[in-house]
Order: C-alpha cells, then structure tokens, then sequence
C-alpha cells in the first residue's frame, strides 16, 4: 500500500463525508435560528412616523422662537 501523502486526488478519493455534512446542517440551523431571533427583535424596533417627526421639528423650531423673543435686544450690550 503506498503511503497515504502519495494517493492521487481525485472525485473518488476526496469527498466531504459525513463530516462535512454534519457541518453544513449546524451552519444551516445556526442559520435559521439567527433569522428567526432577528426577525423578532425587528418586530420590537418602534420607528417614529413622518408625522412625528414633523412634530419635533415644529417644537423645536417653537422653542428656538420663544428663546430668540426672550431675549431682549437690550442684553447684548
């Protein structure tokens, strides 16, 4: 018998095997379990609406309005 280092390769002396069988179904449930987790803390994700924002944006502008009222043209002396 030859030692092993010297077999040709070849389709019929190379293959994954169990092995590399038992490899590719962990990654795929890895996988599934992944999409699955991901998928529910998406769901949990509360993204606020144009109208809010639109919201924000006008209070903000408000509360810059009276802050610029509030201060007197006689303070920057």
């Amino acid at each position: 018998m030859p030692p092993l280092y010297a077999m040709p390769l070849n389709d019929d002396t190379v293959t994954p095997g169990v092995l590399g069988f038992v490899v590719f179904l962990a990654l795929l449930v890895a996988t599934v379990f992944l999409i699955r987790s991901m998928s529910k803390q998406m769901k949990k994700i509360q993204a606020p609406s144009e109208e809010d924002l639109k919201q924000q944006a006008w209070e903000r502008a408000q509360q810059e309005k009276d802050a610029a009222a509030a201060k007197s043209p006689g303070d920057d002396a």
